[in-house]
């Protein structure tokens, strides 16, 4: 049944593989306004993270053996990688915190994502800060869709959305392009090349099968939790491709602006 999912969602993945907005991110100043709203989609997947995290592991007192073992081992490990990664330094931090320091690195503007985090930190709920954060419409659907998601509850169905939306996406083309653009600067942009080999390296290599091994184990022959999984990953690629239509927009519209 994997390999009916993989089949069916071919489609989205490849749209996104080719999507025209690698081409225009080919300024320090796109680069800005990308990492600026895909900020939130790192920080949204750590959401997800954890979720199956609280679903998979026992995370209550007294303790009491897992029901899944072997979910329970392939999302421990996974939340080990993304939570505590290694940076360019051989610093022990999260991966949306990597992230956060790179666009640190090119001054980008952290504030959006930064409020947010505050705002949540005083207890307000998810879906009326996402309402009142001054972000895209774009950025407040993706994040809409996922804490959805979460808040439905089904545990397959969120290993669908964390499996199929990961950054195993980004094309090698685009990372080449911003390394053109480190050659070509005075400005440094090694913390966010770092960041993109390094989350693609995991994916690719543990992260990625670790996570379709978890899908195959959730659904195990029950064809009704394969089909919910089929259709979440299907939304959770349309929702990324509408993020990055909508950031490619905003690219393409300041570009005939300023020229």
């Amino acid at each position: 049944m994997i390999e009916k999912l993989k089949t069916e969602i071919s489609f989205y993945r490849d749209r996104l593989i080719v999507h025209p907005l690698y081409e225009n991110i080919n300024s320090i100043y796109s680069l800005k306004q990308f990492m600026e709203s895909h900020v939130y989609a790192v920080w949204d997947f750590m959401s997800l993270v954890k979720k199956l995290q609280l679903d998979l592991t026992t995370t209550t007192l007294p303790w009491q053996p897992p029901v899944n073992n072997s979910a329970s081992k392939l999302i421990n490990e996974i939340v080990l990688g993304e939570e505590t990664d290694v940076d360019k330094d051989g610093n022990s931090v999260s991966h949306f915190e990597m992230y956060l320091n790179a666009m640190h690195q090119i001054n980008a503007d952290t504030r959006g994502i930064e409020n947010m985090l505050f705002e949540l930190q005083q207890g307000n709920d998810i879906f009326n800060t996402i309402d009142k954060a001054v972000i895209p419409n774009y950025v407040a659907d993706f994040l809409n869709f996922t804490f959805r998601i979460i808040e439905e509850g089904k545990t397959h169905k969120i290993a669908a959305v964390f499996t199929f939306g990961r950054e195993d996406l980004i094309p090698d083309m685009f990372i080449s392009m911003i390394k053109k653009m480190n050659r070509e600067n005075e400005q440094n942009f090694d913390k966010i090349i770092y960041y993109f080999e390094r989350h693609i390296e995991v994916d690719g290599d543990s992260h990625g099968p670790m996570a379709l091994e978890m899908i195959e184990n959730l659904c195990g022959t029950n064809s009704v939790k394969w089909e919910e999984a089929i259709s979440a990953s299907k939304f959770a690629l349309e929702k990324r491709i509408a993020l990055w239509d909508g950031i490619n927009l905003k690219l393409t519209q300041t570009k005939k602006i300023l020229t």
